[in-house]
């Protein structure tokens, strides 16, 4: 009789098409420093461990970034992956058109197909960003979103990107700027997991809780 082969001593391509999603004994996909856990970070470190072991970690990040802004841009998208009206086929079927007009394919499409059809589309999107975190620290790269009252100058964003390297441990940052007229003035900076806000808005929000309490 032929003894069948344990979980832990299978190829992450293996895993992933058993549905198992964990990783194997002694392999690290990641470690407590890029913050994946609970369902959304299993499925990410799984498909990680796949692209990695295929070699097509950055095809798997730019295929998940195009998924996600296609998620982002459509509101019935959007339904279609939280709402639980909808059957697996229904996702799946819906999911596999959009992909393939946006020349989706390879490891993501099937991960995708999986993930719907053990009904977890609702954390596709948590998936996508769990994944982009391995992605980042595997090449030594922070995410830094910057929200301005104005629009920043060259200098002004080489400075800013300088700075917060000095705060990501000497890695490298990727910046991303958005405008926002409501803060008034200064920035909102979310650095990783880190948010620090030093818009003009928020200071006079204080002032004002301030002054409600003293009066």
């Amino acid at each position: 009789m032929r003894r069948r082969r344990s979980p832990c001593y299978l190829t992450a391509a293996a895993r992933v098409r058993a549905g198992l999603l964990f990783p194997s004994k002694g392999e690290t996909l990641a470690d407590e420093s890029e913050h994946v856990s609970g369902v959304a970070g299993r499925y990410a470190s799984a498909l990680y461990a796949l692209a990695s072991e295929q070699r097509q970690t950055a095809e798997v990040a730019a295929a998940l970034g195009s998924l996600q802004r296609m998620i982002t841009e459509s509101a019935d998208l959007q339904r279609l992956v939280r709402s639980p009206v909808f059957s697996a086929a229904e996702q799946a079927k819906a999911l596999v058109a959009l992909m393939a007009q946006a020349e989706i394919g390879g490891i993501t499409a099937n991960f995708v197909r999986l993930v719907a059809s053990k009904r977890r589309l609702f954390a596709l999107q948590d998936m996508i960003r769990d994944y982009n975190k391995l992605y980042d620290s595997a090449r030594g790269l922070t995410r830094a979103e910057v929200t301005s009252a104005a629009p920043l100058s060259d200098a002004q964003i080489a400075e800013l990107k300088e700075q917060l390297r000095g705060k990501a441990a000497g890695q490298d940052v990727e910046l991303a700027v958005k405008v926002d007229p409501a803060i008034i003035g200064g920035l909102i900076v979310k650095l990783g997991s880190r948010m620090v806000d030093g818009s003009l808005r928020t200071k006079l929000n204080a002032i004002r809780t301030a002054m409600k309490e003293v009066g």
